[in-house]
């Protein structure tokens, strides 16, 4: 039977690990609250944007009568031959299989897409180590949003590629804070690389947040814009029923709401889109595109990396709630090993002295 002071020894760890992962899971719910309030925040701006293009769209020509082509490069399409894929994942570990999944999931798009080059952007240290581990660097790549934004204008750089799939582009430490500039930075250059025709698509893998419950990992098509206010997924996959039920009860337990979205602002912005009014718009249909096509791309962006980092933390919290369960079930169980030799010990020592005694 195992030493007392070893039994001991383990239950003070567990008990310490156990404080650990507490003191984890209320951070990352407070985090949790933050990242829901400023999603939700800036779905409002995000809904009417998309409810203006999408009036615009139904009171104005997309494609030019004589030609045929469309009235911005954004919305032009061709064959598939050059992909950009943006693959969102965390800074951070502990947090249950979130990584993981985001990993396997753009893993199984890129097998799709065999035969094809593929540029990789990656957003975050933990998506950002698995790629550096299977494929290489690319010959001319941007390390930061800073350097990114200054090379927006410039014109294509010819590189051998390094491979078919190829990592072209680093973003570590900007999920901590995440701000529309960066995100419209990273827009900027998928943009004039998307116009330039080096790339033929744009893709973008993450976790789409909606409450606690409510998530689901998906790869969304950026560009080209098949259809104004509609979400393009190309891959999707839910939380099993047993997640959801994880989730729920760390959230009870951490006093974290439960909230979706907030329909009826959805609602008052796409009665602007819907409304039986003809608008008069001063500009001509392809300032208008020009200017609003790409802070739409911007916010497409913006959103993901906003969804994603509260599904990051809402993950944390769920794998941090079921460690602190599990460390309270192991000292429980160690305590009752403890117990058990504490009580074999007395009884072995009460039957070496009634043995004695008897022998006298």
């Amino acid at each position: 039977m195992a030493n007392i002071l070893d039994i001991r020894r383990r239950i003070r760890s567990v008990i310490n690990t156990r404080q650990i992962t507490k003191a984890m899971k209320v951070v990352s719910a407070a985090k949790l609250r933050r990242a829901q309030e400023r999603a939700l925040a800036a779905r409002p701006y995000a809904q009417m944007l998309t409810n203006v293009l999408k009036s615009l769209v139904a009171r104005a020509e997309i494609y030019d009568p004589e030609t045929g082509e469309p009235k911005h490069p954004l919305l032009a399409q061709r064959e598939e031959k050059n992909i950009l894929l943006i693959i969102v994942t965390g800074d951070k570990g502990l947090a249950g299989a979130f990584n993981a999944n985001i990993t396997k999931a753009a893993a199984r798009f890129l097998e799709s897409k065999a035969g094809k080059n593929v540029d990789i952007e990656a957003v975050g240290r933990k998506g950002r180590d698995f790629l550096r581990r299977r494929y290489p660097a690319a010959k001319v790549q941007t390390q930061s949003l800073a350097e990114l934004a200054e090379s927006i204008e410039a014109e294509s750089e010819t590189a051998e590629r390094a491979g078919t799939t190829q990592i072209s582009g680093e973003h570590v430490g900007i999920l901590g804070k995440v701000e529309f500039a960066q995100a419209s930075a990273l827009a900027q250059n998928v943009i004039a690389r998307y116009k330039r025709e080096e790339i033929d698509a744009v893709y973008i893998v993450f976790n789409e947040f909606k409450s606690v419950i409510a998530q689901r990992l998906i790869v969304e098509q950026i560009l080209p814009i098949e259809q104004i206010g509609e979400q393009t997924v190309r891959l999707v996959e839910e939380m099993t029923e047993e997640e959801k039920k994880k989730a729920k009860e760390a959230a009870v337990r951490a006093g974290v709401g439960m909230r979706g979205p907030d329909h009826q602002v959805e609602e008052v912005a796409s009665q602007f889109g819907t409304a039986q009014v003809d608008y008069i718009y001063e500009q001509s249909p392809e300032e208008l595109f020009r200017a609003l096509l790409p802070k739409y791309v911007s916010i497409q962006i913006f959103r993901a990396l906003m969804e994603s980092v509260a599904a990051e933390h809402a993950a944390r919290m769920t794998a941090m709630d079921s460690a602190t369960n599990n460390a309270t079930d192991m000292v429980d169980s160690l305590t009752l090993v403890m117990n058990r030799a504490r009580q074999a010990k007395i009884t072995k020592e009460i039957i070496e002295i009634v043995s004695g005694a008897a022998a006298m």
